[in-house]
């Protein structure tokens, strides 16, 4: 469970589990009390980099801001698969990427063409939404 990082997201088994559109967890933590929040969320993968969308008015937005620490699991029960990520994340605002980024993200879960439509392209163009952007500094994964 715990090879290093490249040979971890390198195996055949972790890219194929992270390209599916598995609901993911993020743990962040308040950055006055260090008291840990995890949410679900929808993510993308491209290989090195795992993307977030999230607004900045949200806790998760608020603390990954302040705090940019943060783990990402992604798992799925029987059998049992698991990838978890670790590291710093960089808070994407530039719009153009925010909302290319955003509409890759939801395509993964509703589809190509209902991302063309509300909520989504809202939610993509809200000035509000942001890219939390994780280029894992550790990668643990498992299965049985």
């Amino acid at each position: 469970m715990t090879k290093k990082t490249d040979e971890v997201l390198g195996q055949d088994w972790v890219k194929e589990f992270l390209a599916r559109p598995l609901l993911a967890r993020l743990g962040t933590a308040n950055p006055k009390n260090a008291q840990p929040h995890v949410t679900p969320v929808w993510f993308a993968w491209d290989g090195e980099c795992l993307y977030i969308s999230a607004f900045v008015s949200t806790r998760k937005g608020k603390e990954v801001t302040a705090n940019q620490r943060i783990s990402v699991l992604v798992d799925v029960d029987n059998p049992t698969y698991a990838v978890l990520l670790e590291g710093v994340a960089e808070v994407l605002t530039e719009p153009a990427e925010v909302e290319k980024r955003s509409e890759s993200i939801y395509a993964r879960y509703v589809g190509a063409e209902a991302v063309k439509g509300d909520p989504y392209q809202s939610w993509a163009r809200d000035p509000e939404n942001r890219i939390i952007k994780l280029r894992p500094a550790r990668a643990y994964a498992w299965r049985w």
